[in-house]
């Protein structure tokens, strides 16, 4: 089986390496090239554009940064995934986009006689290496089925939550839980340190009871190390954040600490973060020397 996989950023380029690793065949394209150098050198082949990819390929995955990008791959006349043959072919959107653009795509895709399914991803770039991602998918059981075992490549949850868009929906259902979480991680550091407890300790013994988390394991560490790298971006997050306030309205639904969270992420992107991860939200507190 052909694999086609276009995005190469934080968590693509460790999904393509799990995906070669287990034996298949893999054409990239990334809007910049050098981004691909390493797969191309470890074995990948290079499209140089999405049609190309899609002409080469029998499942094709994507993960770009915005709902934007993920229409232009897919639409773009002349170049897009969608301006060839693509009978029979499946698609596969990792990216974290809007449900309506998954429906979008997926009746598209069924008009050319072609599959697709929504499956956006959580675990960051630490799950994406692991290869321990939690994949949530929108489309039809059967072509889920057939994607089933490349999800096994890269991930150690994978469910299907229902038609096209469900997968999205999903992630949205995610988000709000993550904002929660790294707003409540942000204020137990800051109020530790205000107490002059030994962060290292708090973290430890938060870990093991009711308050644990996957942002306190994962990100906890990392902000006492003053690591501010991205295995999310503060850009991306921004984005997400409003996709789940724009669906929320859509079903007359006011999340209020989801609201919260957002004008707090862009408070940190008008700082200039938007580039960092997303437990650099502490920065707002702790401008500098973060653990002392």
């Amino acid at each position: 089986m052909k694999v086609g996989f276009i995005g190469t950023g934080v968590m693509g380029q460790s999904i393509v390496k799990h995906l070669m690793k287990k034996g298949y065949e893999v054409t990239l394209y990334t809007r910049t090239k050098s981004k691909a150098d390493e797969l191309i050198q470890m074995g990948a082949k290079w499209g140089e554009t999405p049609k190309q990819v899609a002409q080469a390929s029998d499942i094709i995955f994507t993960m770009v940064g915005y709902p934007n990008d993920v229409e232009a791959i897919y639409f773009t006349a002349e170049t897009g995934l969608f301006a060839t043959d693509i009978t029979n072919k499946i698609f596969v959107d990792l990216t974290t986009s809007t449900p309506s653009l998954a429906v979008k795509i997926a009746e598209a895709a069924n008009k050319r006689q072609a599959h697709s399914l929504d499956a956006p991803v959580s675990g960051g770039d630490l799950g994406a290496q692991k290869g321990t991602l939690t994949i949530m998918v929108g489309g039809e059981k059967a072509i889920y089925e057939k994607v089933l075992p490349l999800f096994q490549a890269f991930g150690q949850s994978f469910t299907l939550h229902g038609s096209a868009g469900k997968g999205q929906h999903t992630k949205m259902a995610n988000q709000i839980m993550v904002a929660s979480t790294m707003l409540g991680l942000t204020e137990t550091l800051v109020y530790a340190k205000k107490a002059g407890l030994d962060l290292d300790k708090v973290i430890a013994t938060l870990s093991g009871g009711s308050a644990a988390n996957w942002s306190l394991t994962n990100y906890g560490p990392r902000i006492l190390a003053n690591d501010y790298s991205a295995g999310f971006f503060v850009k991306h997050f921004v984005k997400d954040l409003k996709i789940a306030l724009d669906e929320a309205e859509k079903m007359n639904l006011a999340l209020p600490m989801t609201d919260l969270a957002l004008k707090l992420y862009e408070n940190l992107a008008e700082e200039g973060f938007s580039d960092a991860g997303t437990q650099a939200l502490i920065k707002l507190w702790w401008p500098t020397n973060e653990k002392e």
